[in-house]
């Protein structure tokens, strides 16, 4: 399931990428995304470590995309705020590890059908960018 942090971090990229290149204070940003300003500095210091955000200082600063829009793909947001898309980590392509109760990861069951469900829908996150998102009507892309 998709973390509210993950859907604060969407809301307020779009925002930034709608007013690209321009450096956007973080007053705005949560205003515009519906978002708590102090939830938001920690979701913006994350996305800035993950470099998909900078920042200027000072009273003309604010934040601003760290790459074109059409860069920054919505699993990028993800994996930033909520870690591997895939729902075990032994079937997860960036952060792969056993489960702790694994026997034996080439026996289960079940990683076949988590890794072919994690490829469906990195499939799609990492085809849409944050440039699809922020050129598309608000009432057609609903940001749960």
């Amino acid at each position: 399931m998709l973390s509210d942090t993950a859907r604060y971090a969407v809301r307020a990229l779009i925002v930034l990428a709608q007013r690209a290149p321009d450096s956007v204070s973080i007053l705005e940003v949560a205003g515009a995304a519906g978002a708590p300003r102090k939830y938001l500095e920690a979701i913006l210091l994350r996305l800035k470590r993950d470099d998909i955000l900078s920042s200027t200082r000072g009273r003309a600063g604010g934040y601003r995309l760290a790459r074109a829009a059409d860069q920054i793909t919505v699993a990028d947001i993800i994996r930033s705020m909520d870690g591997p898309l895939a729902l075990a980590p032994c079937a997860s392509r960036t952060r792969y590890a056993a489960c702790n109760d694994c026997v034996d990861v080439e026996a289960c069951r079940i990683r076949d059908v988590l890794l072919e469900g994690r490829d469906a829908l990195a499939e799609v996150l990492e085809r849409r960018t944050l440039a699809d998102l922020a050129e598309t009507p608000a009432s057609t892309v609903p940001v749960a």
